[in-house]
């Protein structure tokens, strides 16, 4: 009897079974020790801080600019579609912060949301727990306000606007916290996209997110070193203020492995390396299918759950030979997505005859979030989209991606799409948006 297998699913699991006629393999991230207690070891980063001075020193430093009048701190985090800990991280923050002379008053957290939707006061509970709601004012950064926006000027390589949140440039001290993990355009995240993709103004996503970075051979996924999109975003956060960060690395079960705090080049360089060590896996060969598990909070939408998709397609090999297909188990329950980038995703799509359409329609004119609808055009044009077991299949079918029951309709619909051979290879990668498949043969 085949083996019973599993794939993340929102909070759960999918289970299912693999035809006799599929040689799986399974690709996760590398075994790395979780840290024993959160809390300590949040406290200990904060207290050791990389190439700044103490979150201490610098609160006390921003109280003697300020004066007479009162500072202004600013907390920039992740809105939910990143699985960073901030209930865990900010508390901390807020401890030395007071211990430098910043009163509760002084400080406010801005939810980096870029252009995705608004969050409810449910889920800032949710993300930072009742008791940081309860004393510190909690705002949604908006990117669609210019009036709230400051001007930075351009942002070199290639003169990307520099917009950014007033109330986050007129700080006296900022602060970031953000998880590190793979990114298709950065390289890899962390804090200084939480403020200068999260807390900018619309033109900065839709200049970042265009062709010209797009197709730019140093935007990868995995790297840094000569990213005109690291370069970009990094001088963006330093022109908007950003002092300090608290970043965490996450493995496979989102159990935190690795964490550490200070000058933001130096958290995301100290941490860029521990990322690399569990996220980059070697894979033999390239494979007919692959299963791209993803899991909340990535698949509460179609625009977040298909990078999973993109992610494998634009690993330095594409993990999934041409002509393959790659299956998507999500539960989308959000659809394709409610903010305005997620929409404009979903119209890319839907309106074009075709992917490379989609692709044209991109050169020609572009908003913030389409960016999305031409990576999975791309995709497409490399091998087939499955999305299985998703509660909105209609969604799926207008993006021009193929919807499926469960993940066993979607390994025979992926087997009919490859020409049924006597044998077909498949890879498991339950969490691809971390795991970094590396094929090592020619």
């Amino acid at each position: 009897m085949a083996p019973m297998m599993r794939v993340p699913y929102g909070e759960a699991e999918l289970e299912f079974v693999v035809a006799p006629w599929f040689d799986l393999d399974l690709v996760e991230t590398a075994d790395a020790p979780p840290v024993p207690d959160l809390g300590a070891a949040v406290r200990a980063a904060i207290g050791a801080p990389l190439g700044s001075p103490s979150l201490r020193e610098l609160a006390r430093a921003a109280v003697r600019a300020a004066a007479p009048r009162r500072p202004a701190v600013v907390i920039a985090v992740t809105d939910l579609t990143r699985a960073c800990p901030d209930r865990e991280l900010v508390p901390p923050l807020l401890d030395e912060l007071n211990a430098g002379g910043v009163l509760d008053a002084d400080i406010a957290i801005c939810v980096g949301v870029g252009i995705h939707r608004a969050t409810t006061t449910a889920e800032k509970r949710e993300k930072l727990g009742d008791a940081v709601v309860g004393r510190i004012r909690v705002f949604d950064s908006d990117g669609h306000d210019p009036a709230k926006w400051a001007d930075l000027g351009p942002i070199p390589p290639y003169g990307v606007p520099g917009f950014v949140q007033k109330v986050v440039k007129d700080a006296d001290l900022v602060l970031a916290t953000g998880i590190v993990e793979p990114h298709q355009y950065a390289g890899y995240s962390g804090g200084r996209k939480t403020v200068a993709i999260g807390c900018c103004g619309e033109p900065v996503i839709t200049a970042t997110h265009g062709m010209r970075f797009l197709e730019d051979p140093g935007v990868r996924l995995g790297r840094i070193e000569g990213n005109p999109f690291h370069q970009t975003i990094d001088e963006l956060a330093r022109r908007a203020g950003l002092r300090f960060c608290l970043n965490v690395v996450a493995d496979d079960r989102e159990r935190v492995v690795a964490v550490a705090a200070g000058e933001p080049t130096a958290v995301l360089a100290s941490l860029v390396r521990k990322a690399e060590a569990i996220y980059t896996r070697p894979i033999a060969k390239q494979y007919d299918i692959a299963i791209a598990g993803v899991g909340a909070p990535k698949d509460a939408n179609l625009y977040q759950a298909s990078r999973a998709a993109t992610y494998l397609r634009f690993a330095p090999t594409p993990v999934v030979r041409e002509g393959g297909a790659i299956v998507i188990p999500a539960r989308l329950e959000e659809g394709a997505g409610e903010g305005a980038g997620e929409q404009r995703f979903l119209a890319a799509l839907e309106a074009a005859a075709s992917p490379q359409e989609v692709v044209a329609a991109a050169r020609r004119h572009f908003s913030g979030g389409e960016q999305r609808a031409v990576m999975v055009a791309l995709t497409l044009q490399h091998c087939q989209i499955i999305v299985a077991a998703s509660e909105a299949p209609e969604i799926v079918r207008r993006a021009k991606l193929r919807a499926a029951v469960d993940v066993e309709e979607a390994l025979e619909l992926a087997y009919e799409h490859i020409g049924r051979p006597p044998r077909a290879s498949v890879l498991l990668v339950p969490r691809a948006l971390h795991t970094l498949p590396i094929v090592t043969a020619g």
